[in-house]
Formats: C-alpha cells, structure tokens, sequence
C-alpha cells in the first residue's frame, strides 16, 4: 500500500488525477476500522489530513464555508452561531475522535447515521467538489448523498468543502442512541427555523437509506405558526395536539429498517418524539428571545 503525503490542494488534485483509485484518509475515523478489520485493502492511501485549503471556514457572499477538513472539536470551539452544527459535533465519538473526525469525513462516508449530515440537509448545504485542472463543481447535498454509504463524487474529485446560506432562527440536533456517549444513532434529527423565509426545516438520520428531508411535516408546522400568528408574535402558543400532529407526519416520512440497533417501529416512534421535543425547544428559545 502507497502513502500519497500532497503539500497543498493542487499537488492533492493531480495525485488523485493519476491514481483514481488511492483513497483519501484526513482524521481517519471511518477509514481506518475497515483497514483494520481487513474490510478495505486500496493499493494507495492519500493523506489529506494537513492541506490547509480544507482546514479553513469562511464568510463570503452572503454564505458560510466550511473546509472539508476541519475537524469536530474546532468547530465546538469556534462556530457558536451554528447551534445544531455544534450539538451534532459535540455527540461524535470521544473527545479523541472529534480532534481527527472531519465533516468532509462524514461526507465521503456518506452513511446515514453520520451526525453532521442531518444539520447539513437542513441547511441545505451545497458540497463543493474539486478536480485537477481548475475544475469545481457543486451539488446539494440530497444530490451528493446517493444511497447507504454512496456519492456522486467523481473518482478523480475530492471534497473541497460545505456552503450553506445562514438562516436567522432557533435550531437543535438531537439523537437517540444506546447510551449517551460514543454511540452511531439508532434515529438523529435537526430542525432549524428560518424566520426571514418563515420555514421550518427538519432532517432526520439513521431512519432511511440516506439523509431524509421531512418535508410535508415541514410544510404543515410552518402553515400552523402563520395560523396561530407565531411568526409575528413569539410569545404565543402553538396548540399541542399541532405540535403532536407534527411529530407524526416527521415519522411518517421516516423509512426505518428493522437492525441490531432498533427496529423500524422504534425509529418512527423515535422520531416523532424527537420532532416534538425540536419543535417546542425552538417555540421556546424564540420566547426567550423575544422576552
């Protein structure tokens, strides 16, 4: 097995132009249990681990960039604005994990259990892409996540990064898992409020072959705080039997499979209990906020 040692993007970019094949490894953290449990054997390993292209986040244009290879931990330390991002990078494996692990990781992993994917979606984030010569492209990201484990990135591409136009509102991510800590979720999910676009937006994880936007739930508790006047007024009530009947509808577009972790009952009904708990800290935070 080669190890590939790029000094920056480019030289990252022409090594991966001419050997499709060599599999990048920036903290590892996925990567290395199939090594080491001889799952994966590739004939070469590019390290991108020091390329200080990725390690970088940024405004620019009205919208947030966030390099592919910054870890877990730095973004807990420095992107407070970013509640979800920070709450999902906080539940990542152990303190050592989150100074390795990458958000550019969870993406090329592309599994559905990976913790910062569901705030991602919910931000609609757009995956920025790069190959050698110049090229770049994006893709949103219910693009880029094709199926369990599967992307559209190109063999001789890498992931540059996340952007993502920041939304005024309250959010959470949240998950369910075995125990509290160093846990893959049985279900996850992220919900955000845009209050400028009055939307409501709500990702779920680990409950379907692939990130899952709940979009009709989305739909009918955004109409129901037009209803009850929220948007203007944060100090009013959403109905509880409304916040209930949004739990349901997240559930029903969750599509669980039955496995060691839980069973697909289990995901539904975890669903709708996180969707209700996401929904009531949200109308709570823009109570206290207007208080």
């Amino acid at each position: 097995m080669d190890i590939l040692l790029p000094r920056t993007l480019d030289e990252a970019l022409e090594l991966k132009a001419t050997r499709p094949q060599a599999v990048p490894i920036a903290g590892g953290t996925d990567l290395m249990v199939e090594l080491n449990f001889d799952r994966r054997r590739p004939e070469a390993i590019l390290d991108i681990s020091r390329l200080p292209e990725l390690r970088v986040w940024m405004h620019e244009n009205g919208s947030f960039f966030l390099g592919a290879g910054v870890t877990y931990s730095r973004i807990v330390g420095g992107l407070a604005p970013f509640v979800p991002l920070v709450q999902a990078s906080r539940t990542v494996g152990s303190p050592q994990i989150r100074n390795a692990g990458t958000v550019g990781g969870n993406l090329g992993t592309a599994s559905p259990a990976g913790d910062a994917l569901p705030v991602l979606a919910a931000y609609d984030a757009q995956v920025v892409l790069a190959a050698a010569g110049g090229r770049t492209r994006t893709m949103r990201w219910s693009e880029f996540l094709t199926g369990p484990k599967k992307t559209a990135l190109a063999s001789d591409e890498l992931i540059v990064g996340v952007r993502w136009k920041p939304i005024r509102g309250p959010g959470s991510f949240s998950k369910i898992g075995t125990r509290n800590a160093m846990v893959i979720a049985v279900a996850g999910l992220c919900l955000v409020m845009d209050e400028d676009g009055r939307t409501i937006r709500v990702a779920l994880g680990s409950v379907g072959p692939t990130i899952l936007r709940a979009s009709e739930a989305e739909s009918y508790a955004a109409s129901a705080m037009t209803r009850a006047g929220l948007w203007e007024d944060p100090a009013g009530r959403l109905p509880a039997q409304t916040v209930e009947e949004f739990g349901e509808r997240v559930a029903a577009a969750a599509r669980p499979i039955d496995d060691v972790r839980g069973s697909a009952a289990y995901r539904r009904h975890a669903c709708r209990i996180l969707a209700t708990r996401a929904l009531r800290w949200a109308l709570d935070d823009r109570k206290q906020g207007a208080g």
